[in-house]
């Protein structure tokens, strides 16, 4: 069996803003909205929720300036895989391979609790039903060209955008104390008891600006990746950061926490009503859309990596395969192994009877938020041992020095905060030991991956020398050519 299948991904597909929204429709504004930002408040308490967005944004955007950089001179679909291979080593890449594929499933999985309980709170049913319907609604979508899917996620952002504009429109002209309080921006609410949950909340609001680097193989500029990411990191931290303080306006700022925390509130959808009925019932509409492309993204990206770790040979080969010969518009092999497993999971949580909100897409989007963090951190870390023939003839020590060292030291603090407060997210008890097993899945899967790198180097080592390698050169599969007259 030969080390590298010469299949590509559909080249010079993807505009920079194609790119941008993928990214921006992983992380899904009208999700942190009407979920996010409401239970920050209700379980950490912060007031100065606006402000720590802005700097978890800060850090998020330090962070993927060494991701995007390696991402864009590697050009590897599976990027953190492609990223620590070859500044890190073969069984790093591995390790970030194994650790990406767990923290991408279980964020995307994550979701279809989250719209399964949705849809049944509104239409009545039982979640897992309507979990099922969109599993199969990915699914189809999933193994269409890339295209058909950039035209759905346009429409559901663009709509989504408008949406969190008119709220923040019915909540600042409307303050609850008759004059606009910036009480939300204040570093004095940042030194608090509820500041380390607040963090770890806001960095799983982020997750998915990275999706970005995955499609660099289809991107029409690869210079686009690192401006789809770090712009769309900050651009969406001044999204949530005008959000939550809108939202902390119109209630009051000390008295949001109280009342987010009540049950029966329905923030944000009260405020919303204040500009009338048709944009609660537009917004409800659109979280489901919101979720559900959401989903898709984080499906797409991960049959990229399904299908560019196959097509090395680290994974069975046949995942590469291609009912078109060399070129391949939609990786279906990676894609349906998304689907079989996304379908596994969502049936283990409704034969086990567990809760498809507090726990499975609560456990679940911890995890992943856990996963791709350390992930970023790790790329830092490879973009700093990066060999000189990657970094070229003239590095700039920005890319490759600065912001690195700066995403390491800003991304460990996170991290550690993260890791320290994350019973907050998960509704632990005091004491328990249960957060301390989502970090401890992300370091099984990372030695795993190690172990399976070093069977490879001993069994295989024309698998191994490829790793983080095969990208097919463009004489090898060219590029379709149409000719109009």
């Amino acid at each position: 069996m030969t080390a590298h299948v010469q299949v590509a991904l559909a080249r010079r597909t993807l505009t920079p803003a194609a790119l941008w929204m993928f990214g921006a429709a992983a992380s899904a504004p009208m999700v942190v909205l009407v979920g996010g930002i409401t239970a920050i408040y209700a379980t950490t308490g912060v007031t100065a929720l606006p402000l720590t967005f802005l700097l978890v944004a800060a850090t998020m955007a330090i962070l993927a300036v060494g991701y995007t950089t390696m991402a864009r001179h590697i050009g590897h679909p599976a990027a953190y895989y492609g990223i620590l291979a070859h500044g890190l080593g073969r069984g790093w890449g591995v390790a970030g391979g194994a650790v990406a594929l767990i923290a991408y499933n279980a964020i995307q999985i994550s979701l279809y609790g989250l719209l399964g309980a949705t849809m049944a709170t509104h239409l009545g049913g039982t979640w897992w039903v309507w979990a099922g319907i969109a599993v199969a609604v990915v699914a189809v979508l999933g193994v269409r060209a890339i295209v058909l899917s950039i035209r759905v996620l346009a429409v559901v952002l663009t709509v989504s955008l408008l949406i969190v504009a008119a709220f923040v429109i019915a909540g600042t002209t409307q303050p609850a104390d008759g004059d606009l309080s910036w009480a939300g921006f204040h570093t004095s609410g940042l030194l608090v008891g509820g500041i380390g949950g607040a963090i770890a909340f806001c960095v799983a609001a982020f997750t998915g600006i990275d999706a970005p680097g995955s499609f660099v193989e289809e991107a029409v500029d690869r210079r686009a990746i690192g401006r789809a990411t770090i712009v769309g990191a900050l651009a969406l931290g001044g999204v949530y950061a005008t959000t939550a303080w809108a939202m902390g306006v119109a209630v009051g700022p000390y008295a949001i926490a109280d009342l987010a925390a009540q049950p029966n509130s329905n923030l944000p959808f009260t405020i919303l009503g204040r500009l009338g009925d048709g944009w609660v019932a537009t917004a409800a509409l659109m979280l489901i859309f919101a979720i559900l492309t959401s989903k898709l993204s984080f499906h797409c990206v991960i049959a990229r990596y399904v299908f560019a770790m196959a097509r090395e040979g680290v994974l069975p080969t046949r995942l590469a395969g291609t009912d078109h010969g060399t070129r391949v518009n939609a990786p279906r092999g990676g894609s349906l192994t998304q689907t079989a497993t996304a379908a596994l999971v969502v049936a283990g949580f409704a034969v086990a009877g567990l809760d498809p909100l507090t726990q499975m897409f609560t456990w679940l989007s911890s995890l992943a938020a856990v996963g791709l963090l350390s992930l970023l951190l790790a790329a830092s870390v490879a973009t700093l041992a990066a060999p000189p023939h990657i970094r070229g003839d003239r590095p700039r020590a920005w890319e490759w020095r600065i912001a690195p060292a700066v995403g390491v030291v800003t991304g460990a603090i996170v991290l550690l905060a993260m890791i320290g407060n994350i019973g907050s997210l998960l509704g632990a008890a005091p004491g328990s030991l249960f957060p301390l097993l989502l970090p401890a899945i992300i370091l099984g899967a990372a030695i795993v991956g190690g172990a399976g790198a070093a069977y490879l180097r001993h069994t295989r080592p024309q698998i191994y020398a490829g790793i983080g390698r095969g990208i097919p050169a463009a004489n090898a599969v060219p590029d379709a050519i149409t000719i109009s007259i």
